[in-house]
């Protein structure tokens, strides 16, 4: 299963380890410092032209990843349950 980030960007739903809102979670200091290192060790990956409204936080091949989009977390997260949804339909039926 994969999941739509923007941009041309898509990652595969088992990857997915968190997703967020980058308004409500970049209150914490301790988000913004793992948002740092992330960012220092070349581990971000920004697909949004826009403002953003989400990260979504990854482990992909051993390696954590963040990418930041202009979706909101909201709409990533329905994105996913409607994809999941849509794959049990089809083993069901």
């Amino acid at each position: 299963m994969y999941l739509h980030l923007g941009q041309d960007t898509v990652i595969t739903t088992k990857s997915i380890i968190g997703i967020f809102d980058i308004d409500r979670c970049t209150v914490s200091k301790k988000t913004r410092d793992f948002l740092t290192a992330a960012e220092k060790r070349g581990d971000v990956v920004n697909v949004s032209y826009e403002l953003p409204k989400s990260f979504i936080v990854c482990r992909e091949n051993g390696r954590v990843k963040v990418y930041i989009s202009q979706l909101s977390s909201k709409t990533l997260l329905k994105r996913h349950k409607d994809g999941t949804d849509k794959i049990l339909q089809s083993e069901i039926n």
